[in-house]
């Protein structure tokens, strides 16, 4: 098994653009993360990375919601996303697309994602999956030259693991789009293929989905969550607040 931990800094993508299929996978990603927003509620939701940011979460209750990458230009805060600059369970909500894929230090990212969250709140995580066809087809000349072959490919089991010894409770494990992404997915003429791929072959989508919920037990009583808004307050050095980007509320 590969180290989780690289001395080598990654080149993380800016943009979706820049993965093979990189607008049907934000799509896809999209539309697996729709059902899960209306049970997503609080004050703050945290994008964390470039990919993250560009995602569509309209759907989402949540009406702030900060973008978080060290570049970008839809970035509200610019900052390390190995060090976020929030205090302790200060967000309802983290949401890491294809953050842990492009990270020498995956364990950091999510030490920090469950540090900023709430009790009970959530973390969405999606990365590819290496037990898939775009797992294999990486070494093929076709995508070899691509952003896609400096991906780490973490398995889902294995970060299942990590967040389960940082105390979280994964309550959904999904994988969809079973293409090699070197080409455009054609479209299914058979209705029967969807259901058989569904059926059979859950396990090799090319990407996975996974929802998380940090459990914490209450030492002392605490008042209501809805009793008290929690202040969002960046905190550290050499953060960098843009004015008039692209989050729907500036702080």
């Amino acid at each position: 098994m590969k180290p989780a931990l690289q001395d080598a800094l990654l080149d993380s993508p800016i943009s979706w653009q820049e993965i093979p299929q990189g607008k049907f996978v934000q799509k896809q990603i999209e539309r697996h993360l729709n059902p899960w927003w209306p049970q997503v509620f609080g004050y703050h939701l945290l994008k964390v990375g470039a990919l993250s940011s560009e995602l569509n979460v309209s759907a989402c209750p949540i009406k702030h919601q900060i973008n978080l990458a060290s570049v970008g230009p839809q970035q509200g805060v610019i900052a390390d996303i190995h060090h976020l600059p929030f205090r302790e369970s200060s967000v309802d909500a983290v949401l890491l697309a294809h953050s842990l894929d492009f990270t020498h230090d995956p364990h950091q990212i999510l030490r920090e994602a469950h540090r900023v969250v709430l009790a009970n709140g959530y973390i969405f995580i999606t990365g590819f999956n290496p037990l898939s066809l775009t797992g294999l087809m990486r070494f093929f000349p076709t995508l070899k030259k691509s952003v896609i072959a400096k991906s780490r490919f973490f398995n889902p089991n294995r970060i299942r693991d990590w967040l389960n010894l940082l105390g979280c409770e994964v309550v959904a494990d999904q994988r969809f789009i079973y293409s090699s992404l070197a080409k455009q997915p054609s479209p299914y003429t058979k209705r029967w293929v969807p259901a058989i791929t569904h059926q059979y072959l859950s396990h090799f989508g090319s990407v996975y989905m996974l929802v998380a919920r940090k459990r914490e037990l209450p030492l002392t009583p605490t008042k209501a969550k809805w009793k008290v808004k929690p202040q969002l307050q960046p905190v550290g050095q050499g953060v960098r607040i843009r004015s008039g980007a692209h989050s729907k509320t500036q702080f």
